[in-house]
């Protein structure tokens, strides 16, 4: 404002200065965001398809430097030039003297590390499934070399491993066509098979991008971001097979304790791989995880994101009987996933479906009847409609 030359009076500037004003401003704005958008997401692509950015080489100098390599015992020595097609110059130690600890321990046999594998999984599993079978299984996979048998050094590796839920799992499924191959595993690292798309549906942006985008948003714009309906029905139906393959199979029920959309991906031909299994637990191991746990509320009796359990008021602490099962889990995912885009003529159908999945309860009676029930129809569902399209 500006003072008039009367005494004791002012001038406003006119309405249409300040909306001009506002609108500039606003105008201003909007184009420097636009601006850091798009210089991000120019940085973020140039970056993302940059291939060499870890190279064998690099790893050498690396290693090297740090003055580790003396320190490694010959089979990790011999794995890591396999691993990163490189020479270091060094020969395989003899079998005696691979330690992967600091003091290896003496008399450690075969029969002795299948007593501890046998007990260990008789904690995580119970007494379900025949658990001798499951102790040959890792011996197998344990001896690296395949020479037919196991090192001290191969034992301690795959004990560690075992400590490791998602390494167990991809063990027991080995076969299944949803669960990821090992590829192999050194000391306690593992290596897993490439998953092209490491995501259910999205888009991956910058986190600087990410600060600026409200949550609902996010969303609905992930939901833009999915291939095609088939192809999509077709992923989905993935998930209702691997759901089959956790639940009760030959070595009790597993839980998935984190089933959201990062944890997903799919292959170039839309079958679904899972990416991080590190959130599905044997329900037994579970159940002594959470039972005893001082609780208020039902909310203090939750495993990873997605395990719920009930908050006995009587004795404040948290029962052990998961309330959600994970078909139930699995739908709540798909819901928006498989109705956008669904064709009319089964929309109505599918959405029936999907509701009557998620209320599916772990306590109520016949759960176990109802829950093949709604997944065989699921199943058949999406399959009739995408048997013969190019897509599926």
């Amino acid at each position: 404002m500006a003072r008039s030359l009367c005494p004791g009076t002012w001038l406003r500037k006119p309405y249409y200065l300040q909306a001009r004003f506002s609108y500039v401003r606003m105008k201003f704005l909007f184009f420097s965001w636009l601006v850091v958008f798009v210089g991000s997401w120019i940085i973020y692509v140039q970056y993302s398809t940059y291939t060499e950015l870890c190279r064998g080489k690099d790893c050498k100098k690396i290693i090297m430097y740090l003055g580790i390599w003396d320190n490694l015992p010959g089979v990790v020595k011999c794995q890591m030039e396999q691993a990163l097609h490189l020479d270091f110059g060094t020969e395989l130690e003899p079998r005696k003297e691979i330690v992967l600890f600091d003091k290896p321990t003496r008399g450690t046999t075969v029969q002795k590390f299948k007593e501890m594998v046998y007990s260990l999984f008789k904690a995580k599993l119970g007494d379900q499934g025949n658990l001798s079978e499951l102790v040959n299984l890792i011996l197998t996979v344990a001896d690296g070399d395949k020479d037919g048998q196991v090192s001290l050094g191969e034992a301690k590796s795959a004990w560690a491993l075992l400590q490791l839920n998602e390494f167990l799992l991809m063990v027991i499924l080995q076969d299944k066509e949803h669960t990821p191959k090992l590829m192999g595993f050194c000391g306690d690292l593992y290596v897993m098979e490439s998953v092209e798309y490491t995501s259910l549906y999205g888009i991956s942006l910058p986190w600087v991008i990410e600060l600026f985008i409200p949550s609902g948003f996010r969303r609905s714009m992930d939901q833009l971001f999915t291939p095609s309906w088939p192809r999509k029905a077709k992923i989905a139906i993935g998930l209702l097979e691997f759901v089959e393959d956790v639940f009760h199979g030959p070595y009790g029920n597993f839980l998935m304790c984190d089933t959201s959309a990062k944890n997903l991906g799919y292959n170039d031909k839309y079958d679904l791989k899972m990416v991080d299994m590190r959130k599905i637990v044997p329900e037994t191991n579970l159940k002594e995880l959470i039972k005893d746990r001082h609780c208020e509320t039902d909310l203090d009796c939750v495993y990873g994101t997605d395990c719920r359990t009930s908050c006995d008021q009587s004795t404040m602490k948290c029962t052990s009987e998961v309330i959600q099962p994970n078909l139930a889990k699995a739908c709540q995912l798909l819901k928006d996933y498989l109705l956008r885009g669904a064709p009319s003529e089964i929309r109505e159908e599918l959405e029936k479906q999907l509701y009557s999945c998620i209320a599916l309860k772990v306590t109520a009676n016949q759960m176990e009847m109802e829950h093949s029930l709604i997944l065989n129809n699921l199943k058949t569902l999406l399959w009739k409609k995408i048997s013969y399209t190019n897509d599926s």
